[in-house]
């Protein structure tokens, strides 16, 4: 006889795929609707919408590009938020790390394959110190991770940005940035034909791990009893102040390695002068998972996929790219509203309870 909390885990893992493929086929209605009404040439924006990213192996390689970046992000914040902690350092962890890496690819000279890796765990170091700081304060004095996460996103922004820009920066270059980065510390492109590096791989090695982290390991156990109910976690013997703390240090430290692995492996410099953005997807890529790990590379590649489509749809046909924006933002309300398709998640339940009983 099976376990009745397998058969709720199960049956809870199946309402929410089920609830998140319907949140994407009302996106993608609505958007058909939206279209034809906007467009002069609906069906040719429709096709290239979806089927853009698909006409060339290029394309669909800017597809996983893109994908390797959100997927990390997406696990950094997933890793946070399963423990009820609104950091959003991962955008300041990212920018930053990318620039630590870059400094240490110029600075450090080393060996092809260590030089990568050291660079690579400095900015996962930087990226988790971070995310520390809005924990430590969070812990000792009950400040808002939100508003000091996103405050110190900018100080240190500016504060590597002003290294970057003066003891790094190339006054040959014809734009601001670095001087190019050794061949040594970049990160070695994986399929002809596209800018696919070995990011690929790590980004797999993450996930992997984080999954196994999450849901094999008795810190994963208290991070997530911590982030459903930190009143029931204190009163079991966990320690929440230490799990607030490692959860975020945890996402910090993963975001810290994407913004590392897009600059080792998409630039010839570092380049950024704003804040890219990635750790605010990661955000969209997390509630698209609904926090879970395991979800959050197909989270990453659907985001991946319409922008990429919208790009294309946007340079082939009169319709824009920001209508990306309308479609996100539907597949969002509809997948974080706790009320959509409840009552078919009840007839799911009464239909595995008799069938059970």
């Amino acid at each position: 006889m099976k376990d009745p909390g397998q058969n709720k885990i199960s049956l809870e893992n199946r309402f929410e795929a089920l609830r998140f493929f319907c949140a994407i086929g009302i996106a993608i209605l609505l958007s058909f609707v939206i279209i034809i009404l906007v467009s002069r040439e609906p069906f040719t924006a429709l096709r290239n919408l979806f089927l853009g990213p698909l006409s060339s192996m290029r394309r669909f390689g800017n597809v996983v590009e893109l994908a390797i970046t959100l997927t990390f992000s997406g696990l950094a914040v997933a890793v946070m938020f399963s423990a009820n902690q609104f950091n959003m350092g991962a955008e300041g962890s990212f920018y930053a790390a990318g620039a630590v890496a870059a400094m240490t690819a110029l600075g450090l000279p080393l060996p092809p394959v260590i030089h990568p890796l050291f660079a690579i765990l400095l900015g996962g170091l930087t990226g988790a110190v971070i995310c520390a700081i809005p924990a430590l304060l969070k812990a000792k004095w009950g400040a808002s991770e939100l508003v000091s996460s996103l405050m110190l996103n900018y100080v240190f922004f500016y504060f590597t940005r002003y290294f970057c820009n003066t003891v790094f920066k190339d006054p040959d270059s014809g734009y601001v940035s670095t001087y190019l980065l050794p061949l040594t510390a970049k990160l070695p492109r994986i399929i002809g034909g596209t800018r696919i590096h070995l990011g690929l791989f790590i980004v797999i090695a993450v996930t992997l791990l984080t999954v196994i982290f999450i849901k094999r390991t008795r810190w994963g156990y208290a991070l997530i009893q911590t982030g459903r109910s930190p009143g029931f976690a204190g009163y079991s013997g966990i320690n929440t102040s230490w799990v607030l703390i490692y959860s975020q240090l945890l996402g910090g430290f993963i975001a810290g390695v994407g913004g590392s692995v897009e600059v080792l492996g998409m630039y010839d410099r570092f380049q950024w002068q704003n804040l890219p953005g990635y750790g605010f997807d990661g955000v969209i890529v997390a509630i698209l998972a609904r926090n879970r790990p395991a979800w959050v590379p197909v989270a990453a590649f659907l985001l991946s996929y319409i922008r990429i489509g919208a790009d294309r749809m946007s340079t082939a046909t009169d319709v824009t790219s920001e209508m990306i924006a309308i479609i996100q933002g539907i597949i969002i309300m509809l997948v974080a509203a706790q009320a959509f398709m409840s009552r078919q998640r009840q007839k799911m339940l009464i239909k595995e309870i008799r069938s059970h009983g």
